[in-house]
């Protein structure tokens, strides 16, 4: 059922999390840490700003923006 349902475009103020195993295979991570913090993967962030395929993400703790290819990003769902 749910594979009816089109995705909704992530945008500014959108809440998400990065998919390790996107990530992990992407050229950026090659140019990166290769140890993330585990809140990037657990989330949520919020998308402050969108350029071409990249989101600029703020996270809910004291850290730096971060800039992530949007297709590294996934729709962080609050769990009932």
């Amino acid at each position: 059922m749910t594979e009816s349902l089109p995705n909704k475009p992530l945008k500014k103020g959108s809440l998400v999390y990065v998919d390790k195993d996107i990530y992990t295979l992407s050229i950026e991570s090659l140019a990166s840490d290769t140890d993330l913090p585990q809140y990037v993967f657990e989330g949520p962030g919020e998308i402050l700003s969108i350029k071409e395929e990249y989101a600029q993400v703020r996270w809910r703790r004291p850290v730096p923006d971060v800039w992530f290819k949007l297709d590294q990003l996934k729709e962080f769902l609050y769990a009932e």
